[in-house]
């Protein structure tokens, strides 16, 4: 299976000679001996002949071939191997018969968005955190010319290459990097998606600029983050964790993150959507074994989290970068 590619030579303003370095180093790394990097190659890899006929990437799950495309023996290889690849964060998919009920409702989210999506039929889109691809996928329905994924987790690496190969689309390509790598394709990206990535960052106004800067003029960047209720210009900086995830730094208010979206140089910034979490739509299933939101929010007052802090709302946001 083939990891990386030189597509990055037909944007003009990304680094081409420090991404073909770095492509280098992807390739050593995923062929690695080591024992851990070994055993996710080889399940990715196993049933890299199947090509699936059938796609609908258009439904709530990323449907990619059906059950009658594969023999007994495969669909019983392949789903042990999918259920080994665990855990399954977005979601939900069908691999050639096999429904995948990851942790997300990931197809909730994607239609809070598809009424504000800008047109995405040619256009250059990163998908920052991508995970898996779930959203990659949803986004390929819409004919882009090139989305690339930044997710820096080698397990989702693996699995989004395997589903990719089993597609057979050529339009999406995943990077090893996050989104403090995103400058080296300098001002390339017509479409951006920030999703659940800015209460990661220590400096969330410095990650928009890198972003805006990552962005061609007048494109447009789309927020989603965690945030608390309120209709103050704050946010909530938690002792040591927030709904028992380490490393969540600022949690701001919808206002909040709209302040830091025009401080950050954007325009025409919009909160176009806020709601409540809840358990139907993050949840531990079969495919996702670990803790879900159902652990992180106090039992006794589901308006608070585990520590004490205000159980969380998700905000969406969407502002452009000045032509």
């Amino acid at each position: 299976m083939k990891y990386t590619s030189n597509y990055f030579t037909s944007l003009a303003h990304a680094e081409h000679q420090k991404l073909s370095a770095h492509h280098d180093y992807v390739d050593k790394r995923v062929t690695s001996l080591k024992r851990g990097i070994k055993a996710l190659r080889h399940k990715a890899e196993l049933l890299q002949h199947l090509k699936a006929c059938h796609l609908d990437l258009n439904g709530d799950a990323v449907t990619i071939g059906t059950r009658d495309e594969i023999s007994d023996e495969e669909y019983d290889l392949l789903y042990t191997n999918l259920k080994d690849l665990n855990p399954w964060r977005k979601g939900p998919f069908n691999i050639f018969g096999i429904d995948i009920d990851a942790e997300w409702r990931s197809n909730r989210k994607w239609d809070r968005l598809l009424p504000h999506l800008p047109d995405l039929a040619g256009k250059v889109i990163a998908d920052v955190g991508s995970n898996n691809g779930y959203y990659m996928f949803r986004m390929a329905h819409h004919k882009p010319k090139l989305v690339v994924g930044f997710e820096p987790y080698l397990n989702h690496f693996f699995v989004f290459h395997m589903l990719r190969q089993f597609s057979g689309l050529t339009n999406l390509e995943m990077e090893l990097l996050g989104v403090e790598d995103m400058g080296l394709f300098g001002p390339s990206f017509d479409v951006v998606f920030l999703m659940g990535i800015l209460y990661h960052r220590i400096s969330p106004l410095e990650c928009l600029k890198e972003v805006r800067d990552s962005m061609t003029p007048g494109g447009t960047l789309i927020v989603e983050s965690q945030a608390i209720p309120g209709d103050q210009p704050v946010a909530l900086f938690p002792e040591e964790r927030y709904a028992k995830v380490p490393g969540t730094y600022f949690v701001p208010t919808g206002l909040c993150l709209q302040n830091w979206m025009i401080r950050a140089g954007f325009s025409d910034v919009e909160l176009f959507c806020s709601h409540e979490m809840n358990s139907e739509e993050q949840r531990r299933t079969e495919w996702m074994e670990f803790e879900s939101y159902s652990d992180f929010i106090d039992p006794q007052d589901h308006t608070k989290t585990v520590e004490g802090y205000p159980a969380p709302l998700r905000v969406f946001l969407k502002g452009k970068k000045p032509a």
